[in-house]
């Protein structure tokens, strides 16, 4: 089990990185996070959601991903609620405070999942969340030392040395560990450092000295390693890098952005990438994205007051195309409706008004992997009729309009009939769709961005696709393997606890 000192030191991409290396030793592994909070998802081949961390990891482990790696999936709404998504499919939606009740009732069902992981795996890497020492959650969490114990996993404990303090939060939170949780803990991984490890040696001493428990590794900070992230907070540390890419693309940030990651191609392929939260950051961007949001009524509301909804109609009228994503497509619509009160206590509110559409929310979430078929040929989709694309919908809403469908899915198991999904306005210059991961599609994107070319009289481009995700996972492991004692960690497995 790879535990943390804190939220964001890197347990989930080290849990990546040690999937992708047991697969690379011929084991058949397995990732596994009870309780994951994120607002990007993803959507397993059976229609459940769970958290994308562990779809990349399953990824990286080189099978399909399940709900059992992540039988319970938090996802913030307004204020202090969550959606509580049990085993792929909604639960309910609660507060904080109500759901730190209802947590160990849960137990049961994560345990169950991870039996079945550990039945048909040779190895299961169980991700921690956040800090292990969260003294005020211990007596009923379910995500960090309760379940090493109940699974009898020892723990490899990370901490960030790039936000400083390292040494202070490793010892921290072992000495805040009872004594009989502190003996799971078997080695420490230093992660993110910047330099020479060597210079380390005398602090990693003294750290064993202290604790007992050695030092397995000090992982390199890297950055040019493709693969998705989980949280916004990777929003916060992204920086704007300006390159020679003549496109500009403006996504808006809204405060409950969600499956961020659509646009990951698009900064692989090298074009600019700005993400914006204030009217005045917008510029001329070449394109506007409005993405997928947790809470479209309240993004909505957001995007009045900041100033950032007049201006995005400001430059559609202007010219400047828009598409927006799942929530996005929501918000380009004239209105919203919510009578059952599923995202908020807003029943309606008025949209951008940008398509001729409008979208009502229903009790049920849609999840659902989809094929699906352009069914469009104009502006941003011109000479794009009949292209397959893939991807994958999360969504409450349903939304209807008097726009032409921008495509046609291919029959489902809950959709035997097919059906048309997004719009478009009569000028091709505005489309919306649920489809997540759109831009993955190599064909799609790069006709859609020489289409955007010749919109602003730009020259095209070749279609160069994007990295080849086996070969990022095994950049990854190359980077973990070389720089962490794998033979002292096949030890530890072999030991136990």
């Amino acid at each position: 089990m790879i535990q943390g000192t804190a939220s964001s030191v890197g347990k989930s991409i080290i849990c990546a990185a040690l999937c992708r290396i047991f697969k690379q030793d011929g084991y058949k592994v397995a990732p596994f996070k009870s309780q994951n909070m994120a607002l990007n998802s993803f959507v397993t081949p059976e229609g459940g959601e769970i958290g994308r961390a562990q779809a990349v990891q399953a990824e990286a482990a080189g099978i399909s991903p399940t709900v059992d790696m992540n039988p319970i999936l938090l996802k913030p709404t307004s204020g202090s609620g969550c959606q509580v998504v049990v085993l792929g499919k909604v639960d309910k939606t609660i507060s904080a405070g109500d759901y730190s009740v209802y947590a160990p009732s849960l137990l049961k069902t994560v345990m169950a999942s991870l039996e079945r992981l550990r039945n048909e795996y040779d190895i299961v890497v169980i991700e921690g969340a956040g800090s292990t020492a969260e003294i005020n959650l211990k007596d009923r969490e379910i995500v960090n030392m309760r379940i090493a114990k109940a699974a009898g996993s020892p723990v490899l404990l990370v901490g960030d040395i790039d936000k400083g303090g390292v040494f202070a939060s490793l010892v921290g939170t072992l000495e805040l560990l009872d004594e009989d949780e502190r003996h799971y803990v078997k080695g420490f991984i230093i992660n993110k450092f910047r330099g020479d490890a060597g210079l380390l040696k005398d602090a990693n001493d003294f750290l064993e000295k202290r604790t007992g428990v050695p030092v397995l590794g000090v992982i390199p900070w890297f950055k040019n390693i493709r693969i998705a992230q989980e949280d916004s907070v990777y929003l916060d540390d992204r920086k704007e890098t300006k390159t020679d890419n003549n496109l500009n693309i403006t996504v808006i940030r809204l405060p409950h952005i969600a499956n961020f990651d659509d646009f990951d191609p698009l900064e692989i392929e090298g074009y600019n990438i700005s993400y914006i939260t204030q009217s005045f950051e917008m510029g001329n961007p070449h394109l506007i994205i409005i993405p997928g949001t947790k809470s479209t009524v309240h993004d909505m509301e957001y995007l009045r007051a900041t100033g950032i909804g007049n201006a995005i109609l400001e430059k559609a009228r202007g010219g400047i195309p828009v598409i927006g994503i799942c929530g996005g497509y929501q918000l380009l619509g004239k209105k919203i409706l919510d009578p059952l009160k599923v995202e908020s206590d807003t029943t309606e509110v008025e949209g951008l008004g940008l398509l001729d559409a409008v979208t009502e929310f229903v009790a049920e979430k849609f999840t659902s992997q989809v094929t699906a078929i352009c069914e469009s040929g104009i502006g941003l989709l011109a000479d794009m009729k009949g292209m397959e694309v893939s991807g994958y919908e999360i969504h409450m809403g349903q939304t209807s309009g008097k726009e032409n469908a921008v495509f046609r899915v291919m029959p489902t198991p809950k959709n035997p009939a097919g059906y048309a999904d997004g719009m478009i306005n009569s000028k091709g210059t505005v489309f919306g769709t649920y489809n997540h991961g759109l831009f993955f599609n190599d064909n799609f994107r790069h006709a859609l961005l020489n289409n955007l070319r010749r919109h602003w009289g730009l020259e095209e481009s070749q279609n160069n696709g994007v990295s080849d995700k086996d070969r990022e996972y095994d950049k990854l492991a190359d980077i973990v393997r070389q720089n962490l004692d794998m033979a002292k960690v096949y030890e530890i497995m072999e030991r136990g606890v």
